[in-house]
Protein backbone atom coordinates (compact mmCIF):
# COMPACT_ATOMS: atom_id res chain seq x y z
CA UNK A 1 0.00 0.00 0.00
CA UNK A 2 3.06 2.73 0.90
CA UNK A 3 4.28 2.23 -2.89
CA UNK A 4 0.59 2.97 -4.08
CA UNK A 5 0.57 5.83 -1.96
CA UNK A 6 3.75 6.94 -3.04
CA UNK A 7 2.49 6.71 -6.97
CA UNK A 8 -0.04 9.24 -5.57
CA UNK A 9 2.18 11.86 -4.35
CA UNK A 10 4.34 11.53 -7.13
CA UNK A 11 1.92 11.57 -10.11
CA UNK A 12 0.41 14.73 -8.35
CA UNK A 13 3.54 16.67 -8.21
CA UNK A 14 4.37 15.31 -11.92
CA UNK A 15 0.84 16.87 -12.79
CA UNK A 16 1.73 19.90 -11.00
CA UNK A 17 5.29 20.53 -11.91
CA UNK A 18 3.26 19.69 -15.68
CA UNK A 19 0.85 22.51 -15.23
CA UNK A 20 3.77 25.01 -14.21
CA UNK A 21 5.88 24.15 -17.56
CA UNK A 22 2.12 25.22 -19.86
CA UNK A 23 1.64 27.88 -18.14
CA UNK A 24 5.22 29.52 -18.08
CA UNK A 25 6.76 27.48 -21.23
CA UNK A 26 8.37 30.41 -23.80
CA UNK A 27 10.54 30.59 -27.03
CA UNK A 28 9.89 28.92 -30.56
CA UNK A 29 8.14 25.90 -29.59
CA UNK A 30 5.66 27.55 -27.42
CA UNK A 31 2.54 26.44 -29.31
CA UNK A 32 3.54 22.66 -29.21
CA UNK A 33 4.90 22.56 -25.93
CA UNK A 34 2.12 24.30 -24.04
CA UNK A 35 -0.48 22.02 -26.03
CA UNK A 36 1.76 18.36 -25.04
CA UNK A 37 1.88 19.62 -21.69
CA UNK A 38 -1.92 20.54 -21.32
CA UNK A 39 -1.95 16.94 -22.91
CA UNK A 40 -0.10 15.67 -20.13
CA UNK A 41 -0.81 17.16 -17.27
CA UNK A 42 -5.22 16.32 -18.76
CA UNK A 43 -4.34 12.95 -18.77
CA UNK A 44 -2.51 12.71 -15.44
CA UNK A 45 -5.65 14.42 -13.36
CA UNK A 46 -7.73 11.72 -14.38
CA UNK A 47 -5.06 8.97 -13.63
CA UNK A 48 -4.65 10.83 -9.84
CA UNK A 49 -8.01 10.00 -9.38
CA UNK A 50 -7.91 6.61 -10.51
CA UNK A 51 -4.77 5.50 -8.52
CA UNK A 52 -6.39 7.16 -5.20
CA UNK A 53 -9.63 5.72 -5.89
CA UNK A 54 -7.53 2.31 -6.15
CA UNK A 55 -5.65 3.18 -2.76
CA UNK A 56 -9.49 3.51 -1.06
CA UNK A 57 -10.74 0.77 -2.53
CA UNK A 58 -8.12 -1.48 -1.00
CA UNK A 59 -8.72 0.14 2.17
CA UNK A 60 -6.59 2.49 3.05
CA UNK A 61 -6.87 6.21 3.09
CA UNK A 62 -5.55 8.24 -0.15
CA UNK A 63 -2.73 10.72 0.52
CA UNK A 64 -4.05 14.29 0.18
CA UNK A 65 -3.27 17.93 1.16
CA UNK A 66 -0.58 19.83 -1.08
CA UNK A 67 1.72 20.27 1.93
CA UNK A 68 1.77 16.40 2.76
CA UNK A 69 1.90 15.47 -1.07
CA UNK A 70 5.08 17.81 -1.23
CA UNK A 71 7.03 15.85 1.99
CA UNK A 72 5.79 12.78 0.57
CA UNK A 73 7.21 12.97 -3.31
CA UNK A 74 10.27 12.37 -4.77
CA UNK A 75 9.41 14.59 -7.89
CA UNK A 76 11.66 17.69 -7.89
CA UNK A 77 10.22 21.13 -8.51
CA UNK A 78 11.23 23.37 -11.82
CA UNK A 79 12.03 27.25 -11.08
CA UNK A 80 9.27 29.22 -12.91
CA UNK A 81 11.76 31.07 -15.21
CA UNK A 82 13.16 27.80 -16.61
CA UNK A 83 13.76 27.53 -20.55
CA UNK A 84 11.58 25.72 -22.66
CA UNK A 85 14.41 22.85 -23.15
CA UNK A 86 14.56 22.57 -18.73
CA UNK A 87 11.24 22.09 -18.67
CA UNK A 88 11.29 19.34 -21.46
CA UNK A 89 14.48 17.56 -19.64
CA UNK A 90 13.07 18.36 -15.75
CA UNK A 91 9.64 16.56 -17.04
CA UNK A 92 11.80 13.44 -18.68
CA UNK A 93 13.22 13.19 -15.34
CA UNK A 94 10.22 13.29 -13.29
CA UNK A 95 8.56 10.61 -15.66
CA UNK A 96 11.62 9.01 -14.89
CA UNK A 97 11.13 9.11 -10.84
CA UNK A 98 7.88 8.27 -11.44
CA UNK A 99 8.20 4.85 -13.76
CA UNK A 100 10.75 3.75 -10.94
CA UNK A 101 8.11 3.98 -8.06
CA UNK A 102 5.19 2.63 -10.58
CA UNK A 103 7.56 -0.39 -11.23
CA UNK A 104 7.51 -0.91 -7.23
CA UNK A 105 3.77 -0.71 -6.73
CA UNK A 106 3.79 -2.93 -9.65
CA UNK A 107 5.81 -5.20 -8.15
CA UNK A 108 4.32 -4.70 -4.44
CA UNK A 109 0.98 -6.05 -6.31
CA UNK A 110 2.41 -9.09 -8.50
CA UNK A 111 3.40 -10.45 -4.93
CA UNK A 112 0.27 -9.70 -2.91
CA UNK A 113 -1.91 -11.33 -6.32
CA UNK A 114 -3.27 -8.06 -6.40
CA UNK A 115 -4.06 -8.27 -10.40
CA UNK A 116 -6.17 -5.37 -10.18
CA UNK A 117 -3.64 -2.62 -9.00
CA UNK A 118 -0.50 -4.64 -11.29
CA UNK A 119 -2.58 -4.10 -14.36
CA UNK A 120 -3.12 -0.19 -13.19
CA UNK A 121 0.26 0.32 -12.93
CA UNK A 122 1.50 -1.65 -16.13
CA UNK A 123 -0.96 0.79 -18.07
CA UNK A 124 0.78 3.82 -15.77
CA UNK A 125 4.27 2.01 -16.99
CA UNK A 126 3.28 2.52 -20.65
CA UNK A 127 1.88 6.09 -20.76
CA UNK A 128 5.26 7.59 -18.77
CA UNK A 129 7.68 5.57 -20.76
CA UNK A 130 5.42 7.23 -24.02
CA UNK A 131 5.71 10.51 -22.52
CA UNK A 132 9.53 9.80 -21.86
CA UNK A 133 9.98 9.20 -25.40
CA UNK A 134 8.36 12.13 -26.84
CA UNK A 135 9.97 14.19 -24.31
CA UNK A 136 13.37 13.20 -24.88
CA UNK A 137 12.67 13.13 -28.84
CA UNK A 138 12.18 16.82 -28.66
CA UNK A 139 15.35 17.64 -27.53
CA UNK A 140 17.18 14.92 -29.79
CA UNK A 141 19.09 17.28 -31.99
Amino acid sequence: MKALRQVVADSYALLGQTHICHWNVRGPGFFALHNAFEEQYTELFTAVDEIAERVRALGALAPGGLGNLARMSNIKEIKEDATAEQMVKHLADANRALVANLVAARNSAAEAGDDQTEDLMIARLQVHEKTIWMLESYLAR
